[in-house]
Formats: C-alpha cells, structure tokens, sequence
C-alpha cells in the first residue's frame, strides 16, 4: 500500500473544492403504522510484494469463529469468510445507490480506453461492476490481501494477491486508481497516497471513497450512549492503538494535496443508518446499513475489541446485542457521512 519513496512536492496548481452537502436535511418518514423492521488471478503480481495462489496464500486464519486471511497476517482485523463477503457486496450496492447509480465521480472517460486499478478490492463487485459496463474500453486489475473473488468475472478484470503497503513495482501506469472502504487497513495513508500518484499517467486521477467514521443526527435522536455510537467508537480507539486509523477520511484532502494532486475535488454524501428516511432512495440505503449493522456487527467486534481493548466475550456479546436492538428499534435517526476525493496528476 504505501511507497518508499519520500513524498513529492511538485507546484500545485489551483486546487478546486466543490460545495459539499453536509447541511443537507434528511427528511424522516413517519409511517401509518409500524414497519418490520472467468477470474484471472495473475501469477506475476503488480508489485514487489504480489503472491500468486499458492497454497500459503489459500491458508486461512480462525479465530473468534470466523475465518480471516493468512498473508501478511494481521493487518486486515476483519474476516473474510462467506458471511463477510456477502455483506462486501451488500456495501458495494450502497455506495452505488449513494452515489446516484455511479461507480465513480473521476472526470475520466472509460469510453476512449482506461486502465484501472482497484486497491483492496474485496469480493471485486467494484472491478467486475466496471468491467461489465465498459467490456471493450476498460481494463481493471484489483489487489487483495484475500483470494475472495469470484472464480468467473469479465475478461477485461484480473485480479492478484498483494499488499499494498509494500513497495509498488507496477509495468505500466494507470489512469485511474480507486481506493474504497479502506479505513482501519492502511497503517501510512500519505505514503499509499504518494505510490497512487507514482503509478499514475500525467494527467490521471485518484479517486478515494470513505465514511466519516462518526455517527451523528441532524435532530438530535442520536445520544451519546447508544450501542451504535460506543460500537464505532470503540472501533476507532482500537484502531488508532494498532496504528490503523478507522477514520481517514477527513484527511483525504490534504493528503492527497500533498502528494501533489491539483483539480482536487471534495464531495460529500449522506448514509443513514435505518429504514427512517422518507427518500426512497436513502431509505433503500438506510435499511441496507441497518443491516450492515445487526448482521456485521460480529464481525467488526470480534478481533478489535478482544484482541486490541481487551475486553471478555460477554462484554463484546452484550455490546453487539445493544447495537442490534438499536437499530431495530429505529429511534436514532444516525448518519454517516460518505466523503469522495479526486484528484488530477498533473500533465
């Protein structure tokens, strides 16, 4: 992920930062009544640090009943067994609605050929998404820690095992690398920022997407002691202790201006946490995210909070069953923010 190489200090050009939405009201709905609640795994990686399939690769760790990567051991705190995965490709959707049905907001067009890497790509239902929709003109490669991907995808997608801490050693740039749902994975943002910007073409973009990790209410329905907000910031405090912020996304923008990035782009979008919104299409994310939360909950907890704060089994059952029954109570009109960076290599 991050890069040896000591940051660049090329002139910046005008740095533009469009309006963000953060004062954007979400509207609550009050219902009548109630509601209930091919791949292609490449043998020769991209960088120094890329492994092919191997059998140290397929090996898996299990701890706190659930299955977790074995390569580079340690660095991703959340699994990556069947129930992790369906839940990635849950998040994939929603970012996709939140986005307005768009994999992207970089100025980039894929219809006069785009070369594309996805940095921690997950179950890669981003690449194969981009793939499907430019089949001809796109070329996607993704990177894992984990070989969770799909044994088919588009021929245009590969993907390989990598770390992408490590030292980039790429055979040609790129035009765009999208980096998504990174927080607590990347131990030196700045330095992964500057590799992004090593491995571009003049003229390529960046593009970062991320939640605000802090949850809050526009009405004032979210309070201090609810599961979900001792949940995200446990999650953060366990994080920061193993040097892995949960939070990057409100340095996005420097960062990436101090690698040198111009045309450099902050938009923001709203991620409710529930079916209460009265938009149909935040309402549709909401009820996801609500989801997200009574059935990942596990997930999030099990390694962080015991092995990083310590705390005993009952203490993380009793905060998982407070984060379910919140949400299914629904009283906590909670939001994320959802921060989008781009930005420019120069020509």
């Amino acid at each position: 992920m991050p890069s040896s190489s000591p940051p660049k200090s090329p002139e910046r050009a005008g740095v533009v930062i469009s309006p963000t939405n953060n004062e954007e009201h979400v509207e609550v709905d009050v219902p009548e009544q109630e509601e209930d609640g091919d791949s292609a795994y490449e043998d020769d990686g991209l960088s120094s640090a890329s492994t092919s399939l191997k059998s140290s690769v397929l090996r898996y760790e299990w701890k706190h009943g659930r299955r977790y990567h074995a390569y580079q051991a340690g660095k991703y705190n959340f699994p990556n067994d069947e129930r992790e995965q369906d839940r990635l490709d849950m998040i994939h959707h929603v970012f996709y609605r939140c986005l307005h049905d768009r994999l992207f907001l970089a100025p980039v067009n894929p219809d006069e050929g785009l070369r594309v890497l996805d940095i921690g790509t997950g179950t890669g239902m981003w690449a194969i998404h981009l793939g499907d929709e430019y089949p001809k003109t796109a070329e996607i490669i993704g990177n894992d820690l984990s070989p969770i991907q799909p044994t088919w995808c588009p021929p245009n997608v590969r993907f390989i095992v990598d770390d992408v801490e490590l030292d980039w050693a790429e055979p040609q740039p790129y035009d765009l690398v999208h980096c998504r749902y990174m927080a607590g994975a990347i131990k030196d943002w700045p330095r992964l920022i500057q590799q992004m910007y090593d491995n571009l073409k003049p003229g390529g973009w960046i593009e970062l997407q991320e939640s605000a990790n802090t949850l809050y209410s526009q009405d004032g329905t979210l309070a201090e002691d609810n599961h979900m907000v001792k949940m995200m910031e446990g999650l953060m405090e366990a994080c920061d202790k193993i040097g892995r912020t949960m939070d990057p996304a409100p340095n996005f923008e420097m960062w990436v201006q101090g690698a040198g990035f111009v045309n450099v782009k902050v938009q923001t979008f709203k991620l409710p946490v529930g079916s209460w919104p009265k938009d149909p299409r935040l309402k549709e994310i909401g009820t996801l995210l609500g989801v997200n939360f009574t059935e990942g909950v596990e997930a999030f907890t099990a390694a962080l909070f015991a092995d990083v704060l310590g705390w005993k089994k009952e203490e993380i059952a009793v905060l998982n069953a407070g984060v379910r029954s919140a949400v299914k109570k629904g009283d906590a009109h909670a939001l994320f923010d959802f921060i989008v960076v781009t930005g420019q290599k120069p020509e």
